[in-house]
C-alpha cells in the first residue's frame, strides 16, 4: 500500500466511527443531554491527546486553535447532538452528507482553488445516494434540527478548510494540533451545558460505558486520525471521506437494530459509496500556458494546454 493509499485507509476509520453515533446516542445516553453529551465526548479526549502531545500553543496558535476549536469541537458537536436528538438518523445523515459541497464552495473562497464540476457532480451524488439510503416516507421534518445540522456541517467544513490552510505547526504532534481543538471546544461547551441543561443526571453503567466510547473511540482516536489526515490529503478527497459515516450508521442499524434494506436502500449505499470512492481521485493538473512565438509579425501568442 502506496502512502496516499495508506493515509486514505486510516482517514477513513474517523467517518466509520462517526456512523456510530446516532446508535450510541439514542441507545446507551441519556435521553435530552445534547450538549453535555457533546462536552463528555469532547474535553476528556482532548486532555488525553493533550496528555500524549505535551506541547502547549504558542504565539498566533493561540487564537487559531480557539477557532478551530469552536468550529470543528465547540459549535459543530453541540450543533450535532441538537440535530441527532431532534431528528430521525436519516434526515440528520442527509443533512451532513452536504459537506462536500460546503468544502468545495469554502475551498474556492478560502484556498483559491478552482471549483471544479466533478467533485461538484459527486457531491450531488453523495448526497442522492445517502438520501435514497436513509430517508423514508415517515421521515419528520424539524425545522429547528434541520437548522442545527446544516449549521453544524457548514462549521466542521470551514474548519476542516480553515485546518488544511493553516496546518500543524512545524514540529507539533498531531494528537497536539487534535488536543488543543478538543479542549478549546470543550471549554466552550463546559459552562453553555451546565447554563442551559443544569447539573448532570445520575448516570448508569450504560451511560458510562456509551460516554467512554464516544471520548476514547469515536473521539480522541478518530479526531487524532482525521487531523493526521488533514495534514496528508487535500481537502476535498477529505470530506468526501464524510459519506462513510453515513453508510455506516446504516449497517450498524441494519445489524445492531434489525433494520432491513430495501433494494432502492442498496442502490443509494452503491451510489453514495461511488462518489466516495471517485472523490478520492486527484483532480487534473492544469498545464501551464505555453508562449509560441509569432515568426511572421514578431508578436507573441499564448496558447493554453489546459483542459477544460
Amino acid at each position: 500500500m502506496n502512502g496516499q493509499a495508506r493515509a486514505i485507509a486510516l482517514t477513513a476509520i474517523a467517518p466509520i466511527t462517526w456512523g456510530t453515533t446516532y446508535v450510541v446516542t439514542t441507545e446507551l445516553l441519556p435521553p435530552d443531554r445534547p450538549l453535555l453529551t457533546a462536552l463528555l465526548r469532547a474535553l476528556p479526549a482532548g486532555l488525553i491527546l493533550l496528555l500524549v502531545g505535551r506541547t502547549l500553543p504558542s504565539g498566533k496558535w493561540w487564537w487559531r486553535s480557539v477557532t478551530l476549536g469552536m468550529l470543528n469541537i465547540g459549535v459543530f458537536f453541540a450543533l450535532l447532538f441538537v440535530a441527532a436528538y431532534r431528528l430521525p438518523g436519516g434526515v440528520g445523515a442527509v443533512v451532513g452528507a452536504a459537506g462536500p459541497l460546503v468544502v468545495v464552495g469554502m475551498s474556492a473562497l478560502l484556498l483559491d482553488q478552482r471549483v471544479r464540476l466533478r467533485p461538484v457532480l459527486l457531491g450531488i451524488a453523495g448526497v442522492s445516494g445517502v438520501a435514497m439510503v436513509v430517508l423514508t416516507a415517515s421521515a419528520k421534518l424539524d425545522l429547528l434540527g434541520v437548522a442545527a445540522g446544516l449549521a453544524g456541517t457548514v462549521a466542521m467544513s470551514t474548519g476542516t478548510v480553515l485546518a488544511k490552510r493553516w496546518g500543524p505547526p512545524p514540529g507539533v504532534k498531531v494528537s497536539a494540533f487534535a488536543g488543543w481543538q478538543l479542549v478549546s471546544g470543550g471549554l466552550f461547551l463546559l459552562p453553555l451545558a451546565f447554563l442551559v441543561e443544569g447539573a448532570p443526571p445520575a448516570f448508569t453503567t450504560i451511560n458510562l460505558a456509551g460516554y467512554g466510547y464516544l471520548a476514547l473511540i469515536n473521539t480522541g482516536l478518530a479526531y487524532w486520525l482525521w487531523f493526521r489526515g488533514v495534514s496528508l490529503l487535500s481537502p476535498i478527497p477529505l470530506t468526501f471521506l464524510g459519506l462513510l459515516s453515513p453508510l455506516t450508521a446504516t449497517v450498524v442499524g441494519w445489524v445492531v437494530l434489525g433494520q432491513a434494506l430495501t433494494p432502492l436502500q442498496t442502490l443509494g449505499m452503491l451510489v453514495a459509496f461511488g462518489a466516495m470512492v471517485l472523490g478520492q481521485r486527484p483532480p487534473r493538473p492544469i498545464a501551464p500556458a505555453v508562449v509560441i512565438p509569432e515568426t511572421v509579425t514578431g508578436e507573441h501568442r499564448t496558447l493554453s494546454a489546459s483542459r477544460t
